[in-house]
Order: C-alpha cells, then sequence, then structure tokens
C-alpha cells in the first residue's frame, strides 16, 4: 500500500515507508499461535544468554563494562538475523498493529507474555549450562547480578527501567526505518552498547544477568530479589517504551494509520461477499 498522492505536503514519505514496514512485517507475528509464540521467544532468550555470557567473559577478561556491552551485541545481532523475538522490542510493533486494525489487542498480550515467557526461560537454560561450563565466570556474575538487585524500587532505578524502555524500542524504529542490514546491525550494537556498556535496567538481559548468577551458586540473592528488580525494570520500560517512544511514532504517523485503518474496514466488508 503506497502514500496517497494527496496527502498534506507536510507529511513525512519515509515516515509513511516505515509504518507500512512495521504493520507489514507485524501482523504476522501478532497473529502466530501460542506455541509458535513462545517457541520464538525462546530462541530469542537462548540468542540473549550468548550475548550475556560475552559480556561476562570480556568483563572478566579486560575489566572493562564498556567493551563488555559491545560484546553483549552479539546477542542482538543474532536476534536481528534469526528474527527471533525479545518482549521490549515488542512495543512498538504489536500497538502500530492494533491501531492499524491488522490485529486485536489480546493478540498483542498473547505476543507479549509468550515471548517474555520464552525469553526468560531461553535464557535460564543458557545460565545453567554456561556457569557449568565457565566457572571462572562465577564471581563476575555474581557482582554483576549484584548491581541490579541491590536497588530496589527507586527513582534512579526507575530512571534506568524508562531510558532501556526507550532505547530497546528506538531499535525497532531503527531496523523498519532501512533497508540496509549494514545499517541495522549498526544499530543493533549502539542499542546494545547503550542497554548493556551503561548498564541500564533491561528487564530481560538484566533478569538473564541475575539468573546466571543464581546459577553460579555463589549469590547471596534470590529469586525474590531478582522479582523485585523485575517488577521496577518492566514497569519502567513500559513507560519508556510505550509511554514515550511508541506513543509519539504513532502521533507521527497518525494520517497513515488512518489509511490503514480505513483499508482493513474496507477489506472486512468485502469479506462475506468473497
Amino acid at each position: 500500500m503506497r502514500p496517497a498522492e494527496n496527502d498534506d505536503l507536510s507529511r513525512d514519505p519515509e515516515v509513511d515507508i516505515a509504518l507500512d514496514r512495521i504493520v507489514s512485517d507485524g501482523t504476522p507475528r501478532l497473529l502466530q499461535s501460542w506455541p509458535e509464540t513462545i517457541t520464538t521467544g525462546i530462541v530469542a532468550g537462548l540468542e540473549v544468554g550468548l550475548g550475556v555470557l560475552a559480556l561476562l567473559y570480556t568483563k572478566h577478561e579486560t575489566g572493562s563494562q564498556e567493551l563488555a556491552g559491545l560484546a553483549f551485541s552479539i546477542g542482538f545481532i543474532a536476534l536481528l538475523l534469526g528474527r527471533s523475538e525479545l518482549f521490549t522490542e515488542g512495543f512498538l510493533t504489536p500497538i502500530a498493529v492494533v491501531a492499524a486494525k491488522r490485529a486485536r489487542l489480546r493478540d498483542a498480550f498473547k505476543l507479549w507474555l509468550g515471548t517474555l515467557g520464552g525469553n526468560l526461560a531461553g535464557g535460564m537454560t543458557v545460565a545453567w549450562f554456561a556457569m557449568r561450563a565457565f566457572p571462572q565466570l562465577h564471581a563476575e556474575a555474581e557482582s554483576t547480578g549484584a548491581f541490579f538487585v541491590s536497588g530496589g524500587w527507586s527513582l534512579r532505578n526507575f530512571s534506568l527501567a524508562v531510558l532501556a524502555g526507550m532505547g530497546i524500542t528506538l531499535l525497532t524504529r531503527m531496523h523498519n526505518g532501512t533497508d540496509s542490514m549494514p545499517a541495522k546491525m549498526g544499530a543493533s550494537i549502539a542499542i546494545a552498547f547503550l542497554l548493556a556498556g551503561l548498564r541500564l535496567f533491561h528487564s530481560v538481559l538484566d533478569s538473564l544477568l541475575i539468573f546466571f548468577a543464581l546459577q553460579s551458586g555463589r549469590a547471596a540473592y534470590g529469586y525474590l530479589d531478582w522479582l523485585r528488580f523485575f517488577s521496577v525494570a518492566v514497569v519502567g520500560n513500559v513507560v519508556g517504551g510505550m509511554g514515550f517512544t511508541t506513543l509519539f511514532r504513532i502521533v507521527r504517523s497518525r494520517q497513515r494509520l488512518v489509511e490503514h485503518r480505513l483499508a482493513a474496514e474496507e477489506e472486512l466488508e468485502a469479506e462475506p461477499s468473497r
């Protein structure tokens, strides 16, 4: 579907094209079955888990959080090339697809819940094997996990989570803003560094870091401490990713969304006559 020729001249055609790509690519993802959604989430958890392993190893060997953040980008590049699904990547796409009337809100919740559960399960699997394969990383895993579980609810931690939500949702927008694979990979590396290098509070990434620590057997904290961190991270990620980045992108594309909605309604009305 191409932008209408009589659109207001103030519209940016590139914004319309990006929205078209989001709706086109996102609709099949929302209409997947539960098993497909969960499986895709598990694969993403495995891939991000390998990125976490690279992060811990690099931090152990170099002592540099910045280099560790770059090493973690392996996980995001795998997500991109493998077309798997990370929980917080799915803020912009599902909302855009639902707003375009190509799926229902319950389809978005299915994507979020199935992806999140799969991410955590896949990441826990990698953590179990990694902590038995690399015992030299136990101390690094414990100290890294302790950073995230120590704070609880505070304005600082909530702010770190909001920034992480904004960053990961921006990654989705950047991926959909270009057809260039090198540009997409560059965006993945940049956002991976932003999240892991600056230690923002990301609900999945940092949960996996905590899982690595818990699987090491050295952690002085437990799953209740993880749950407290997770509650802060999820709320902040949703506020940052959905309340800021997604909301403003949707508002900017509102005219194109109206066209998608009208087209969806016309297709729905035509279905009984087919």
